[in-house]
């Protein structure tokens, strides 16, 4: 039975967080959880969940919750199932909830190990395409073109020079049981992926987009109109990998502009219309891969 509103847990498992009016990550996590239940074990490393969520003596899970040492989500992932289960302790999910640098870059090893070891755990990146809680710098998920504080745009560099990384994908060639893209401008897509993930055995790795006001330079009353326009767009796709196939979700009858979508944003608006118009090929080239998906 698919969620939503009618039939969702009406019990609130993240609340009473500091984050920033508009946290696109806050909602992501509020979401899971109201999927995951209480039975849940989440893990959540240095990031904006951890700095917004565990501030003494005030704990703002409402399930059993630590923070792990930033490299190691998936790792801490593997010793809370693994103990629980020696326990005799059943019908729990070990969940992480980590950033984008935190599972790109920093935390990138210890997922690629625990998917190695097909661990039954649930991995949710949420990613706002930097490290937003230590100052905005970029990370491997930060977009070509984007303003960071460590990809500053000016007469000579025009933002970050780098493409994001896929992660998704990069999961994927792992055979993992089950990986899936999502954003937060589609929650009922990204809750269903939730429920889908929880029933499966294994290693199952879900990244979903999740804009950040602060970061992205955005009103904080836009942050679901914005990752919608990701999607409609076409910069960002809702897909899965499961039993060895790839299988694209949505595709938008027409993208909208992509230029419309960047320059809501004040990290993109030094682009230049030769800049935005590489972005757009970069998108045509990777549809052409996405369009050959069941």
């Amino acid at each position: 039975m698919a969620l939503n509103a009618r039939n969702l847990d009406e019990q609130e498992y993240f609340y009473g967080h500091k984050a920033c009016a508009g946290c696109g990550g806050s909602l992501a996590v509020r979401m899971a959880l109201k999927v995951l239940g209480e039975r849940s074990v989440a893990a959540v490393p240095a990031c904006c969940m951890s700095a917004v969520a565990f501030n003494y003596p005030q704990l703002c899970f409402g399930n059993n919750a630590l923070i792990t040492p930033f490299a190691s989500t998936a790792s801490v992932l593997t010793g809370i199932e693994a103990g629980l289960r020696v326990q005799g302790i059943k019908d729990f999910q070990a969940v992480g909830f980590a950033g984008d640098g935190g599972t790109a870059d920093i935390g990138l090893q210890a997922l690629s190990g625990a998917i190695d070891r097909n661990d039954d755990i649930l991995y949710i990146c949420y990613d706002n395409e930097a490290y937003m809680n230590t100052g905005i710098q970029k990370s491997g998920l930060t977009p070509f073109g984007a303003r960071t504080t460590t990809t500053p745009a000016g007469k000579n560099i025009r933002g970050n020079i780098r493409p994001k990384k896929n992660m998704f994908e990069i999961v994927a060639a792992h055979d993992i049981p089950y990986a899936a893209t999502a954003s937060i401008g589609n929650i009922p897509d990204f809750l269903n992926k939730v429920e889908k993930a929880k029933n499966i055995r294994g290693t199952k790795f879900i990244h979903i987009i999740a804009p950040c006001p602060t970061g992205w330079g955005i009103s904080t009353d836009k942050t679901i109109e914005i990752a919608r326009d990701v999607v409609e767009s076409g910069l960002w796709y809702l897909a899965e990998y499961q039993d060895g196939k790839f299988t694209l979700n949505y595709k938008p009858k027409e993208f909208t502009p992509v230029a419309d979508y960047l320059k809501k944003q004040t990290r993109f608006r030094h682009l230049t219309d030769e800049d935005i118009s590489v972005i757009e090929q970069s998108r045509d080239k990777k549809w052409k891969t996405l369009e050959t998906w069941v």
